[in-house]
């Protein structure tokens, strides 16, 4: 594949964002790229097992875990707590996944644990999974990888450090 280059309206960027067009936000550029990997990557495999995206994804993050606190899961997925609840009841259909509360309260902790199905199903899907992101990783040379890499990492402690910080403020 050609390395072709791109001219960047990122470059002399000053603090009030003078010139940035909503084309060139961040996270439109990121929603874009990550929509497109997604249809790209993600769906193929997940629907080839019979899996939406945000079931392999819930799966994929049980079954690491073995066992997961709903109130977890929500946070590592990155996803509203009613899009994991209705996966979860659909894994649950599936017999991938089982749902177990703990506690005599009615606001009883959840718990979310991978069946032998779910683990055989994760099993299969995993090399595939694994290939699929190593492919489009490696679209980039290994400098542009350790780059991007590392600042995804770098804004993903950002947001983190702003969430934060704004959470204290509400307190």
């Amino acid at each position: 594949m050609d390395k072709k280059t791109y001219e960047t309206p990122w470059s002399h960027l000053n603090a009030q964002g003078d010139g940035l067009t909503v084309e060139d936000f961040i996270t439109t550029l990121m929603s874009q790229v990550g929509n497109a990997l997604r249809r790209t990557i993600t769906v193929p495999y997940a629907e080839q097992h019979d899996l939406t995206v945000s079931e392999w994804r819930l799966l994929a993050l049980i079954a690491h875990a073995r066992r997961l606190a709903f109130s977890d899961l929500v946070i590592q997925s990155t996803s509203d707590k009613a899009l994991v609840s209705r996966a979860l009841k659909r894994l649950e259909a599936k017999g991938l996944v089982e749902l177990q509360g703990e506690g005599n309260t009615p606001r009883k902790k959840i718990f979310c644990q991978v069946t032998e199905q779910g683990e055989a199903l994760h099993a299969q899907v995993m090399p595939l999974a694994r290939a699929s992101q190593a492919a489009a990783i490696r679209v980039l040379p290994e400098e542009e990888r350790d780059a991007m890499y590392s600042a995804l990492m770098r804004l993903r402690a950002h947001c983190e450090q702003t969430e934060a910080a704004t959470d204290n403020e509400e307190d």
